[in-house]
């Protein structure tokens, strides 16, 4: 264990047993005290100072108890609202108050199956990983950040300095931590702990939503660097879902010619178009060789790139038959593990087969993209719900209605 990486929010052991909503939060040093809440100054304190780490000279105090309202997953179809003790920042962690938290498919696919794979639910799980928050305490040994700070969360952090984190692709450590993925709480709650180096402080023209927003968009960014993506590129993006639609973002910010979106849902097509695909094709019946001929014959070429965000068989297939001879296919939707793929057309043609496994290194970039309006993120949260009405938002996101359904943790701002 790498003492400058603890991990952020939960042990192996599993997390505290959590209070349900007819019970007080658990004592804690927060808790026993009169509640903290941002943006209540005591009269005369003025703002805070960088001198003043006491989170009180940040957030001051109010007389009502404040709980920690969390979204947790039991098992199959089992999601319950609870409260949970208020948890202390370890030396390198800061308590955040959480603003703005997106629902992506892995947490759907948590509460609807308990697992993804390997990862099991095998607990309760706090879930939620695409998140933004507030400064609200700091632990002894963080310098960088000051309470009142806004900050995106990135969700995985490294446990320990092995070869992966050693080469920079820390993504790839089989002992991550990572926000609400078996056996690690996520932040879909009112608090929550995470480790400070992860936490980026937002410029003040991004707002919590974009912020929240960077961990699909770190998706797109990680997904055309894999491929490749650069000035002149012409790239093919199978999937119109978030993670088709931030790819689509990022591929034009990073200078392709032309992109071309498919999928079987009209609606989101039309979406698409409007955040900037240049083309639109909507998949009916056809076989994936004519799928690809189409692609081709929109483009005037096939693609240099081909990002597969979808997961399903046939798009895969049809990736590999529309990519040019030396392109790259970039495989980022997870489907059943087992598929059938044209493997020797690939192999013949040299096109390389690449995965994406999340993203490392990008929440630099995200950040600056967001903040030059390089890319527009706003126009994807399509539903927005309090944090109460959590279960509502879960069955919207499951319909597949609308693009990113966004939980609004602060009852007292339920701004963007």
């Amino acid at each position: 264990m790498n003492p400058a990486f603890p991990p952020p929010s939960s042990s192996a052991e599993g997390s505290p047993a959590p209070c349900y909503l007819a019970s007080e939060p658990e004592s804690s040093s927060l808790t026993s005290a009169p509640a903290l809440v941002l943006g209540c100054y005591l009269a005369g304190s003025g703002p805070p100072q960088p001198r003043a780490l006491d989170p009180r000279l940040a957030v001051g105090y109010m007389e009502e108890t404040i709980d920690n309202l969390s979204v947790v997953v039991h098992g199959p179809q089992d999601l319950r609202l609870e409260k949970y003790p208020i948890p202390e920042p370890g030396p390198n962690e800061v308590l955040l108050k959480m603003h703005s938290v997106g629902i992506c498919g892995s947490d759907v696919h948590y509460w609807q199956h308990g697992r993804i794979g390997d990862f099991i639910v095998k607990r309760p799980m706090v879930l939620g990983h695409e998140a933004s928050g507030t400064v609200v305490k700091l632990g002894s040994m963080v310098k960088h950040l000051l309470p009142g700070d806004r900050v995106a969360i990135e969700p995985g952090v490294p446990r320990c300095t092995d070869e992966y984190f050693k080469i920079g692709r820390y993504n790839l450590s089989p002992t991550i931590f990572f926000c609400a993925t078996p056996p690690d709480d996520g932040n879909l709650c009112r608090f929550y702990k995470h480790n400070a180096d992860f936490c980026y402080k937002l410029p003040q023209n991004v707002t919590f939503e974009e912020g929240a927003l960077i961990e699909p968009l770190s998706v797109g960014i990680h997904a055309c660097r894999r491929g490749g993506v650069t000035l002149g590129s012409k790239v093919l993006v199978c999937g119109a879902g978030p993670i088709g639609m931030v790819t689509l973002l990022v591929a034009k910010a990073m200078g392709s010619a032309e992109v071309v979106m498919i999928d079987v849902n009209s609606t989101r097509l039309e979406k698409a178009k409007e955040c900037g695909a240049n083309y639109i094709l909507q998949v009916k019946e056809e076989s994936p060789q004519e799928v690809a001929s189409k692609v081709e014959n929109l483009l005037g070429q096939k693609p240099d790139v081909t990002i597969e965000c979808s997961g399903a068989e046939s798009s895969v297939q049809t990736s590999i038959y529309a990519t040019r001879p030396g392109g790259v296919v970039v495989l980022v939707g997870l489907g059943n593990e087992m598929v059938s793929i044209p493997l020797v057309h690939a192999a013949a043609r040299e096109v390389d087969i690449r995965g994406v496994f999340r993203y490392c290194n990008t929440w630099p970039m995200a950040i600056s993209m967001l903040s030059s309006k390089s890319v527009d993120v706003k126009p994807l949260v399509t539903h927005r719900f309090p944090l109460e009405e959590a279960l509502k938002a879960f069955e919207t996101s499951s319909k597949g209605l609308g693009i990113k359904v966004m939980l609004k943790c602060d009852p007292n701002d339920q701004n963007p």
